[in-house]
């Protein structure tokens, strides 16, 4: 019993110490979102949300996340069909695992999952707002780099690439995003 009552304290302690050195932040930034297997142009539009960077070692740190992601693609201005937009929105949760490489400058990589929250497909006149036509989740992996800026900023570029056949309308396509982002750590 004393052993287990010292596991506990000790594993308490090592949670508290943790937590003191635990980084809560926000980021916004820009998305660049398309299909991998089809020839389309890139969706822009905007990830935002918050993570929580929990040190693990010296240069080794873990950062669960929750963000809100627009995705999808545009079609070229097609004059028999008319131009498509399909606006695939999701809710992003990644778990990073950052590494210090030097001095303000890190590496990351992780998994991440994601449910698909909205979706709106227009060509021509026609909007079509239904979710059947594509999977409702999404299992993606991240890498990216960032670097620590004064007053508590923060800098990440990253690619999310899709590991799972969204089956769009029935075609094996994966998303595919490039991000920009600008944090804060509070």
């Amino acid at each position: 019993m004393k052993k287990l009552i010292f596991v506990l304290l000790f594993g308490m302690a090592l949670l508290f110490n943790q937590e003191a050195n635990a980084q809560f932040g926000a980021r916004v930034g820009a998305n660049f979102a398309n299909f991998d297997g089809f020839d389309f142009d890139s969706r822009t539009g905007l990830h935002a949300g918050i993570y929580y960077g929990l040190p693990l070692m010296d240069k080794l740190v873990i950062e669960p996340a929750i963000f809100y992601s627009q995705k999808g693609y545009k079609s070229a201005d097609n004059s028999a069909s008319g131009r498509i937009t399909e606006n695939l929105d999701y809710i992003d949760i990644p778990v990073l695992v950052r590494y210090q490489i030097l001095e303000g400058l890190n590496l990351f990589a992780g998994p991440q999952g994601s449910f698909l929250f909205s979706r709106k497909y227009e060509q021509g006149g026609m909007v079509s707002k239904t979710k059947e036509v594509v999977r409702g989740y999404d299992i993606a992996g991240v890498i990216g780099a960032g670097a620590n800026l004064p007053l508590g900023l923060n800098v990440q570029a990253s690619y999310d690439f899709g590991l799972v056949d969204l089956n769009y309308f029935n075609f094996n396509v994966k998303n595919r995003v490039f991000k920009l982002a600008l944090g804060k750590n509070f």
